[in-house]
Parts: structure tokens; sequence; C-alpha cells
């Protein structure tokens, strides 16, 4: 019987922490990543960061920008560009939905994780929607009260 996608064991590379306070997520996808043989091995000494990466859509086709995968060490001559624009592999009806939302609706895409799956670097794109500041000072407050709350019941 084989396992459901959710029990399969992931390796996270790296996440994008300011992602969850600064954006509104609406929706996520989970993504292939085209890469090169020193981008991958650069991965896997966890040689990457998200905090400017965007993803947008062009052609019938979806790419991310501003990814920053350092070099390999041993990679001399053969190294890539760091920040190079990668291209997302994503189903083609994934890829007219993206279209529709980021075009017409104003979002934009955000890469919350890049993780390996089963071997293969993955990314996890989400829709977001930018948070004003007095949305941020909300979230805080919530997660305040939240944490009052729980601390209050475990006391009882």
């Amino acid at each position: 019987m084989a396992k459901p996608d959710d029990a399969e064991p992931v390796e996270s590379i790296a996440r994008n922490r300011r992602a969850r306070h600064d954006y509104e997520i609406l929706d996520t996808w989970e993504a292939g990543v085209v890469l090169t043989g020193t981008e991958v091995k650069a991965l896997r000494e966890g040689r990457a960061n998200l905090t400017d990466a965007f993803g947008i859509v062009q052609e019938g086709e979806a790419f991310l920008l501003n990814l920053h995968i350092g070099h390999y060490g041993q990679g001399n001559v053969f190294n890539h560009e760091p920040t190079r624009t990668r291209k997302l592999l994503l189903h083609r009806r994934e890829i007219r939905r993206l279209i529709g939302s980021v075009e017409r609706q104003g979002l934009t895409l955000v890469p919350l994780e890049l993780y390996f799956r089963r071997g293969r670097v993955k990314v996890r794109l989400a829709l977001v929607r930018g948070k004003q500041q007095h949305d941020k000072r909300e979230d805080i407050k919530r997660r305040d009260a939240d944490r009052e709350i729980a601390r209050a019941l475990r006391q009882r």
C-alpha cells in the first residue's frame, strides 16, 4: 500500500520565516525546481537563502527569481550563478490558475520552504497578499493573547 504524500520524509533546506509575518497566505503549491549539478550539491550543504525570492509567470511558464544558492566548494569553473532565474515545474492547470491570480488580482508568489523529497529539490510556493502594518500588529496581539490563555490553562 502506498504512503500518502504527507507521510513522506522531507529534508528541509531553507525556510522563509518573514513570509508568514509580511504576507497573508491564500494558497500553497509544491513545485519542482530545474537546477544544475553544482546547485544541488550546494543545496545539500545547506547554502540557500529564500528571503528576497519571488515567483513570476510569463509565457505559460513559472519562474523563481532571486533565490540565492551559494557556490559549491569544489565547483571551480563549473559553478553556477548564485541568483539566476530558475524554472519551476508545475502542471499546466496550476500555472493557468496562477496566471489568473497573479495578473488579475495583483497577488504575489512567494517561496515558503525549499526541501528535498525523494532526492528531488522541491519548493513550497504560496500565493500571498501583502499585509498592512496594522494587520501585523493585530497578529502580534492575537498571538500574545493566545499565549497568555495557554499559559493560564497550563497553570490550572
